[in-house]
This record gives C-alpha cells, sequence and structure tokens, in this order.
C-alpha cells in the first residue's frame, strides 16, 4: 500500500468525488484516457471522469482484490476518516490561515494542523473545510479562503436559510389549515405560538404588501406549496387567520399608506415648530370677500376665490389658495413623508390626508373668519373668456365663508334665499357667467370635456356584514362647473406666468393630437369611451407643454397644496419666485424629483382607481343575479360586447352571442350580472334583454 496522495489515481487507489453535497468513497478499478471506472462502498460500479476526483486521491494498493475485500478496505477509510473529521475545527483553521493567503491547497492547510499527515487526515480535513461554507469555498483543486467580512455576511445567510428551513417545517401545515378555512371552512385548530407565529404572520402580511419581494417570496414558495395558484393568496390567509378584517383595502399596505393621522406623531415637534414659525409671519388680511365652494363634509379647503367687473368690462378675479409652502421644512425627514404619502385619498370608507390633519384640516385650511396664509392669483380675465394678466402675490386671507355646492346650487336655480350662500349671490352668479365663458372657449380650443358625475358609494355595517349602496350625486352641475373652471384658469394662468420668467414647475401635459370633431361636451356613456381613446394619459414634467384634452397651452397644478404634493412643489416654487426673484429648484432639480414622485403617485393613484370599484362590484353580488341593470352599449367586435352601467359609472363586458343580432353604440339594454368577484375584479353578464 502506498500511503501517501496520488496525483494521477490508478487501478488500486481509493479516491473520493461529491455526490449529494457529500463526499463520496470509491476504488479505482481501471483509468482510461482521463476516465474511471471506479467501485464504490455499496459495491456499485460507475464510470467518472478523473477531473471529478476530489485532490485527495490515495493510498493506493496493489495486487488483485475480491469485490468484498475492496468493499471493506473502503469501509475502513471511510470510518477512519469520519472519525477524524468529528475531530477537527475547521474555524480554527481559519483563524490560522486568514490573512496570510487567498486560497491554497488542501496539503497548504494539513501542514498547518498535523506534522505527518496521511491520507486519511487530509480527506477528513478536506470533509470538515467543504462543510464549513461560511468561511471556504472549495474552487478545486484549491481552499479559498473567505475575509472576516464575507464570513459574517455568509454566517448571516447560513442562520437565515436555516432559519427558513424550520420555518417552512413547522409552517407548511397551518398553511394548508388556513387555506382548508378559506375553501371549506374547517376551523383552524391549534395556531403557531411565540416566535413562529411572528414569522409566519410576517410572511403573510409581507407577501401581501410586496408579492415582488424577493426575500420573503423565497419562503413564500415553500410555504404555500400544495396551495393552488391565487394572486390573492395571502389577503385570503390573512383574512383566515383574522390578521386582517374581511374587505380589507391591500392596496393600502401595498403603498404603504396609512390612511389614519397615526403616522404624523413621530413629527410632533416638526409640525409644532413649523406652526410656531408660520404664526409669527402673520399680519393683517386684504379686504377680500373672499368664498370657497366644497361639498358639506370638505375640511381641507385649499382654494378660495373673489370676482368683480372691473370699469372696463374685464373680469377681475382673485383666487386664493392654501399656502403650506411658506416655511415648508423641505428635504426634512418629514417633507420625505409628505412627499412619499404623495396624495390625499377620498375613499367611501373614509379619507387619507396627504398632510397631517392637524395642518392640511385645520392650521392650513382656507377656514372661514381664520386667518390664513394664502398665495393670491390676481386674474384679470377678457369678456371673450382670454387671459389678460396673472399676478401672484403671497399674502394672508380671512374668508368670509365656506358655501357648499348644494347652496350655491340653490341661489343659481333661483332659490336658496335661506342658506348662506344668499348672501353672495352675486359673486356666485358672476363666477358661474365667467365659467360659461372659460369652458366655451376652452371647446373652441379643442377641449375633450367628459361630463359624468360620480355615483355615491355608501358604506353601513361593519366587517362581514358590511352592506354597499349606490346612491345618486348631488345635483350640483352649475355649482360644480363655476368652481372646476376657476381652478382650470388658476392652473394654465400660473403656467403661463412661469413660462414668461422661464421659471421652471410641474406641468400635467397631454401633447397628442385629438381629432377636431372630438372637441366638445360628452355625456352619453358611447361618446365618452369613443373619444377617450383619442387621449393619452396626462403625464407629469417640468416642461410647459399643452394640455390638449383640457384645451390649455400650459397647465401646472396648484390649487390643491393640501392634497397633492405636485401642487405644494409649485406653490415653493412661486414663493421662492416672489421673495428671492430666483425659483427655489431648477429644470434639472425639478426632473430629479420626479422619479420618486411619480412612482408614489403612482402607488397612492392605484388605492383611488381600485378601492371605489371593489365596493362598487360587492353591490353588484350583494344585489344578485335576478336584478335588472340600465346599461349602453360603448363597444361591440366579433366575440365581446361592452357596455357602461351610467347610474353606477361601471363597464362590463358580455360574450357577443348573447346580444342578439343587432348590437350598436348607444343602444339601450338591460342586464343582469351574473360571475361576480370583488376582490379578482371580474364582473360578467348573464343576460341581455333589448328595451
Amino acid at each position: 500500500m502506498t500511503s501517501s496522495l496520488v496525483r494521477f489515481p490508478g487501478p488500486g487507489c481509493v479516491v473520493e468525488f461529491m455526490h449529494g453535497n457529500k463526499a463520496q468513497v470509491a476504488w479505482v478499478l481501471e483509468e482510461q484516457s482521463g476516465k474511471l471506472r471506479l467501485l464504490t462502498m455499496s459495491k456499485r460500479e460507475m464510470k467518472l471522469a478523473s477531473a471529478r476526483i476530489l485532490p485527495w486521491a490515495g493510498p493506493t494498493y496493489s495486487g488483485e482484490r475480491s469485490r468484498q475485500q475492496i468493499a471493506d478496505i473502503l469501509e475502513e477509510h471511510h470510518a477512519r476518516r469520519d472519525s477524524r473529521e468529528a475531530e477537527i475545527n475547521p474555524l480554527e483553521l481559519w483563524d490560522l490561515a486568514q490573512g496570510e493567503v487567498e486560497k491554497a491547497s488542501i496539503e497548504w492547510f494539513a501542514e498547518l494542523l498535523f506534522s505527518n499527515p496521511d491520507v486519511d487526515d487530509i480527506a477528513a480535513l478536506g470533509h470538515a473545510m467543504i462543510a464549513c461554507k461560511t468561511h471556504f469555498r472549495f474552487s478545486p483543486p484549491d481552499f479559498e479562503i473567505y475575509p472576516a467580512e464575507r464570513v459574517e455576511a455568509r454566517k448571516i445567510e447560513e442562520q437565515k436559510r436555516e432559519e427558513r428551513e424550520l420555518l417552512v417545517t413547522q409552517g407548511q401545515d397551518f398553511f394548508l389549515a388556513l387555506w382548508d378555512n378559506v375553501t371549506k371552512g374547517k376551523a383552524l385548530g391549534k395556531e403557531p405560538e411565540g416566535e413562529l407565529r411572528e414569522r409566519l404572520k410576517h410572511v403573510i402580511l409581507g407577501r401581501m404588501a410586496d408579492p415582488d419581494n424577493h426575500e420573503i417570496e423565497q419562503v413564500w414558495k415553500l410555504l404555500a406549496k400544495g396551495l393552488p395558484e391565487d394572486q390573492h393568496m395571502a389577503l385570503k390567509l390573512a383574512q383566515a387567520w383574522k390578521l386582517v378584517p374581511p374587505h380589507h383595502n391591500f392596496w393600502l399596505d401595498r403603498a404603504g399608506y396609512d390612511t389614519s393621522d397615526n403616522w404624523a406623531a413621530p413629527f410632533a415637534t416638526d409640525i409644532a415648530t413649523l406652526q410656531e414659525r408660520v404664526t409669527a409671519l402673520g399680519r393683517e388680511p386684504e379686504a377680500n370677500n373672499y368664498i370657497s365652494i366644497d361639498s358639506a363634509t370638505t375640511r381641507d379647503i385649499d382654494d378660495a376665490f373673489h370676482v368683480s367687473r372691473a370699469d372696463d368690462g374685464n373680469y377681475d378675479l382673485r383666487i386664493a389658495i392654501a399656502c403650506p409652502a411658506l416655511e415648508w421644512p423641505f428635504g426634512s425627514a418629514f417633507d420625505k413623508e409628505v412627499m412619499r404619502r404623495a396624495t390625499s385619498v377620498y375613499l367611501p370608507e373614509g379619507n387619507g390626508n396627504m398632510m397631517p390633519e392637524e395642518l392640511g384640516t385645520d392650521f392650513y385650511s382656507l377656514k372661514a373668519e381664520e386667518l390664513r396664509p394664502s398665495m393670491v392669483l390676481r386674474v384679470s380675465v377678457a369678456p371673450d373668456g382670454e387671459l389678460l394678466a396673472c399676478e401672484p402675490e403671497i399674502t394672508w386671507v380671512r374668508l368670509a365663508a365656506n358655501l357648499t355646492y348644494i347652496d350655491c346650487e340653490a341661489v343659481i336655480e333661483g332659490g336658496g334665499d335661506n342658506t348662506p350662500a344668499a348672501a353672495y349671490k352675486d359673486q356666485i352668479l358672476l363666477g358661474l357667467e365667467l365659467a360659461d365663458i372659460l369652458i366655451a372657449r376652452r371647446v373652441k380650443r379643442g377641449a375633450v370635456i367628459i361630463d359624468r358625475d360620480d355615483p355615491k358609494v355608501v358604506l353601513s355595517g361593519e366587517g362581514a356584514d358590511v352592506k354597499v349602496d349606490i346612491k345618486d350625486p348631488d345635483p350640483v352641475p352649475r355649482s360644480m362647473l363655476l368652481v372646476s373652471e376657476m381652478m382650470i384658469l388658476a392652473n394654465s394662468a400660473v403656467s403661463l406666468w412661469a413660462r414668461q420668467r422661464e421659471v421652471a414647475l410641474l406641468h400635467r401635459t397631454q401633447d397628442v393630437a385629438v381629432p377636431k370633431e372630438y372637441a366638445g361636451i360628452w355625456s352619453e356613456p358611447h361618446d365618452i369611451a369613443r373619444v377617450v381613446k383619442s387621449l393619452s394619459s396626462a403625464l407629469l414634467e417640468p416642461l410647459p407643454k399643452p394640455h390638449r384634452g383640457i384645451g390649455v397651452d400650459g397647465y401646472s397644478p396648484i390649487t390643491s397644496p393640501l392634497r397633492r404634493y405636485p401642487d405644494l412643489v409649485n406653490v415653493a416654487q412661486v414663493l421662492h419666485m416672489l421673495h428671492n426673484g430666483t425659483p427655489r429648484w431648477t429644470k434639472d432639480e425639478l426632473i430629479a424629483m420626479l422619479p420618486l414622485l411619480s412612482s408614489r403617485l403612482d402607488a397612492v393613484g392605484q388605492i383611488q382607481r381600485f378601492r371605489p370599484r371593489y365596493w362598487k362590484l360587492l353591490h353588484f353580488k350583494q344585489q344578485g343575479d335576478k336584478v335588472w341593470w340600465d346599461a349602453v352599449v360603448t363597444e361591440d367586435n366579433d366575440l365581446f360586447v361592452t357596455v357602461s352601467l351610467p347610474r353606477e359609472q361601471i363597464f362590463v363586458r358580455g360574450r357577443r352571442k348573447s346580444f342578439g343580432d343587432k348590437v350598436y353604440p348607444g343602444q339601450h339594454l338591460q342586464v343582469r350580472i351574473g360571475k361576480v368577484h370583488p376582490l379578482e375584479n371580474e364582473i360578467q353578464i348573464l343576460d341581455v334583454m333589448e328595451e
């Protein structure tokens, strides 16, 4: 027997190779052209490339041996190597070698531990080092030595792997039990406790909030093994475990948006300091009877106006806008959190404010009879609606009244004598006169105006017993027109002001070609569906491009700084220009701000888009499949027909064969709704009847 290491193993040599992440011992029966025929310890023959042999071949035995004798020899070496491996501490070896070399052969490492190592010593050492993946990397024929910082990272990674495996072992059965509760109503039985409960909870809620989280996805796939593919699996399991309530709004989790005011608590000092600094700047307001017009429930009042007719016949309009930008701590942790919220959301179950309620619905809100900082736009408009001048100023205002749409509508209709709006009848009617001129001018310039009123989605009851009603909106078209035209005028006027002074602002742009015949005010569902196809989504960018859908050359949102972060930025930009003669941000700085701001606006916007639709679909489901709904055909093709339910403001698609021979856009029908899955955003037409 030759006991030293063998570089080129031949017949009679004991060798090892990796299989199943473990070293296997074998006997070379034959070697030919780099190929070895081996006999394993289990007396199985196999062929293997010599390149796969581990770098501690040996010893070599001479003479003929029976298969049983070979197996006995292999067993003896295997036992000896296992015994010696148990005595080796590879971490001590790492302490000796780390910092000396980056990599070395197995013989080099053996010389550090043994005075006269034999092959079994070296093989045992190789086994121990291969198993110590946190400190060494086997890169045949050498071992790499990880530096200390890499070792620490590997140890953390290994710990996470072990924790993950333990979590999966203990959690798979519970996931199955949760799913049985969802699908079959079975009781959960014993629930996880302690750390296991917290870790499983973290995985479920993490998956629900961020399906693209790679770290959670790895564990999720193992825990959910055997469960069906379901995009809302995490939400359903969370509801089964009562981690979240029935009808939980997971879109809030996806956006990381807290609709309560709890998020503002850590910034109490910032808020108090801001209020003190702004209050110190207060001064007597200008003498104008500003009025605001909003819904009766509105608390974050960020715009008001005063309009009169000048001696030359022009309209003298002053638009007061809330001014939270005054002393606002841009760049602070507080500001970054407000920016991350990006916009307020208004949902049937309650609203979420972009700003802390203390600021957005109180301190900065333009409440009647309260002194408030404001950016006032002094606008002059010709009798034909042409903008003649726009001059912003930072001042203080004290509104005369906060009016409601309903009261103003009553005054417009010739009544409302007993409402607070009656005292401002002349101003309301003059404002409406101007609004009619402005909207006609916008249509003449190609505006595509969608005239539809969203219904009220009203919730009653709690939890799983919540009931959804869809009610007609308040009939206030004229007072809403008055306000909307004032705001469009303000946003387009400040865009022009900034362009003339080369001040960069954030703009809403829609620079697309719109067919001339699409200009107008559209209220029929099939007309709306047709013209909307020609309009792309508006973009937020720091370039003053046209907004074709609105019919203006530039549109810089500035009228809702309490509710939308782009408006806050624009107000701050104008304010800085007025105070210092220079804008706060350059165009390039605004461009750098856009990726994060736009992504947050998109994320929070999904809440506003999808959540009200969820409640509408639940309403249809609760009504059952026996109710007939008024519908208007908006689009058809060979396979499907799309209809609009005008009252409910929702589109539904059905199979073409359900609609009979003659189908055309604008056709009035009645439909029955069958399959409805609010969570999956699915709704289907069951039956169709001509009116």
